[in-house]
C-alpha cells in the first residue's frame, strides 16, 4: 500500500493494520488537529499583555480573547461530532481544518479588538468541528484492541502536551517574534495538514440511519442535526458572561446589562425547550441530569472548571504587569503547574482509585486545590515568583491532579452504553463552560479593585488587590466542590 493511498482499508478495521504507512499518517494527522485545538485555547495566555498594549483592550474587555474561543467552541463541540456523522468525517475535518487555519490568518493580522475577537470564536468552530471528526477517524481507522489503544494513547497525550507547551510557546513566539504569532502559527501547520488530510484520507460514503430508518440520516436532513440547541445554547452562555463581566462598570441596573440577561434567559429557554420536545436528537439528552452522578458530578465540573481556566489568565497577568516578567519567563513560570498536574493526574490519581472511592479523592483534591488558592491570594505587589506563586502553584497542581481523573470517572458512571457518548460530551462542555462564566464574574470582582487610572496605566497595587480577592473566592468555591463530591453515589462494586 502506497503512502498515498487513501485508508478506506484500514478504516474496516483489517487485522493487518500497523501503525505504519498510511495509517501512521491517519494518526499523524488527527494527532496534529488535536494538538492545534487544544493549543490554542492556551497559547495565547502569556500573550495577553502584549495583547493588550497592542490592539488597545481594555483591562475588562481582554478576557474576550479568551471567553469568545471557550464559548462557541463548548456550545458547537456536540454539534460537531453529528455532523461527522451526518456530512462524512473527511469533509466535516477538511472544512473545520480550513476555517481553523483562515480565522488563524484573520486574528493574527487583526488591527482591532472585535476582529481578532471575532476571530477567535471562529477558530472555536473550526475547533469544534475538528475534534470530534479527528477522534472518529482514529477510532474507524484502527480495529479495536491493542492497536486502538495504542493510537488513542498518543492522541491522549499530544492533547495533553497541547496544553501543557501552550503556555511556554507562547512566550517564546511573543518574546522573540510576536504576539501575532500565536496564531500566525497554525497557518503553515493547518496548510500541510490539508495537504495530508486530502491525500490520505478515505472519501465520504453515504451513510445509513437505523435499521427501518435510511432517510433519517441522509445528508442535509435537518431533523437529525440540533443546530437550533447549538446557538441558542451559545448566544445564551455568551450573553450571560458579558451581562458579568460589565456589570461592575455599567451597574446591574444598565439597560445594556439587563438586555444581556434577557438574552441569555431567552436562549437558555429555547436550548431546554429543544432538547425537551422540539430536537429528534438533542445535543444533550436531559434525561441524563436524573442519574444522580451525572446531576451532581457535572455541577462539581462546572464549579471545578470556573477556578481551573480563569488561574492561568490572571497569573499571566499578574507575573507580566507586577512581576515585570517577560513573556518568556511567564511561560516558564506555568512548568510547574502544567508538569504537576499531568504527572499526578497520569501516575498517582490512577493508582489511588484502586484504594480510594472517586468521590473521596475528588475530595480530598478539591481541598488540597482550595488550600493552594488561599495561599495565592496571599500575593502582594512585592512578592516574588519563589515567594507568591511557585508554593500556592504545587498545592493547586497537586490537588487538580487528583481531583481530575476521579471527577471523569464519577461523572460518567452509573450511564448506559448509549448514553456514553452524550455524557462524555456534556462533562467537556461543562468544564468550557465554568471557565468561560467564571473568568467573566471574577474579571468584574477583580475590577473593584480599580480606580480607573485616566492614564490607562496598570496600577500594581490595585492589581494584586483585585486578584487576591479573585484567589479567595476560588478557594471557597473549590470548598464546595469537595462538599458535592462527598454527596456523590457510592461506586457500584
Amino acid at each position: 500500500m502506497s503512502a498515498s493511498k487513501p485508508v478506506g482499508e484500514l478504516e474496516r478495521g483489517g487485522p493487518g493494520t500497523s501503525l505504519a504507512g498510511p495509517a501512521l499518517l491517519v494518526l499523524m494527522l488527527s494527532c496534529a488537529a488535536e494538538f492545534m485545538v487544544v493549543l490554542d485555547a492556551s497559547v495565547v495566555n502569556v500573550a495577553l499583555p502584549a495583547i493588550k498594549s497592542g490592539l488597545g483592550f481594555g483591562q475588562a474587555d481582554l478576557q474576550w480573547v479568551v471567553n469568545s474561543y471557550a464559548l462557541v467552541f463548548a456550545g458547537f463541540l456536540l454539534l460537531g461530532g453529528r455532523l461527522a456523522d451526518l456530512y462524512g468525517r473527511k469533509r466535516v475535518f477538511i472544512s473545520g481544518l480550513v476555517l481553523f487555519t483562515a480565522a488563524s490568518a484573520v486574528g493574527g493580522m487583526a488591527g482591532s479588538p472585535e476582529l481578532l475577537v471575532a476571530a477567535r470564536a471562529v477558530q472555536a468552530l473550526g475547533g469544534a468541528l475538528l475534534v470530534p471528526a479527528s477522534l472518529t477517524i482514529l477510532t474507524t481507522t484502527f480495529p479495536e484492541g491493542a492497536l486502538r489503544v495504542r493510537a488513542l494513547a498518543i492522541w491522549t497525550a499530544l492533547a495533553s502536551a497541547g496544553g501543557a507547551a501552550g503556555s511556554l510557546l507562547g512566550g517564546v513566539l511573543t518574546e522573540y517574534l510576536s504576539w501575532r504569532w500565536t496564531l500566525l502559527i497554525n497557518v503553515p501547520l493547518g496548510a500541510v495538514a490539508l495537504v495530508i488530510a486530502a491525500r490520505v484520507l478515505a472519501a465520504d460514503h453515504r451513510l445509513r440511519g437505523q435499521p427501518g430508518d435510511d432517510s433519517a440520516d441522509e445528508p442535509g436532513n435537518g431533523r437529525r442535526l440540533d443546530v437550533l440547541g447549538a446557538v441558542s445554547a451559545t448566544l445564551g452562555l455568551t450573553a450571560l458572561a458579558f451581562a458579568l463581566s460589565g456589570a461592575e462598570d455599567r451597574g446591574w441596573g444598565h439597560p445594556l446589562t439587563w438586555g444581556a440577561l434577557l438574552v441569555a434567559a431567552a436562549g437558555l429557554v429555547v436550548f431546554v425547550a429543544d432538547e425537551l420536545w422540539l430536537s429528534k436528537v438533542p445535543l444533550i439528552p436531559l434525561r441524563l441530569f436524573r442519574l444522580r452522578a451525572v446531576s451532581l458530578g457535572n455541577t462539581a465540573m462546572l464549579l471545578a472548571g470556573a477556578c481551573l481556566m480563569p488561574v492561568w489568565y490572571f497569573l499571566s497577568l499578574y507575573m507580566q504587569e507586577v512581576l515585570r516578567f517577560s513573556a518568556i519567563m511567564t511561560g516558564i513560570g506555568f512548568l510547574p503547574h502544567t508538569l504537576i498536574t499531568v504527572a499526578v493526574g497520569a501516575q498517582l490519581a490512577p493508582r489511588l482509585l484502586a484504594w480510594f472511592s472517586p468521590r473521596v479523592l475528588i475530595a480530598a483534591g478539591s481541598l488540597v486545590a482550595a488550600a493552594g488558592f488561599w495561599w495565592q491570594s496571599l500575593l502582594e505587589v512585592d512578592s516574588t515568583y519563589l515567594s507568591g506563586i511557585l508554593g500556592p502553584a504545587i498545592a493547586i497542581s497537586v490537588g487538580v491532579g487528583l481531583l481530575n481523573t476521579p471527577l471523569t470517572t464519577a461523572v460518567t458512571s452509573g450511564v448506559t452504553d448509549d448514553d456514553a457518548g452524550a455524557a462524555s460530551g456534556l462533562m467537556n462542555t461543562t468544564k468550557q463552560v465554568g471557565g468561560a462564566l467564571g473568568l467573566a464574574a471574577l474579571v468584574a470582582v477583580a475590577a473593584q479593585a480599580h480606580t480607573g487610572d485616566p492614564s490607562g496605566q496598570v496600577n500594581p497595587a490595585e492589581l494584586s488587590s483585585g486578584f487576591s480577592s479573585v484567589f479567595v473566592i476560588m478557594a471557597g468555591i473549590m470548598i464546595v466542590v469537595a462538599v458535592l463530591a462527598l454527596t456523590l453515589p457510592k461506586p457500584r462494586d
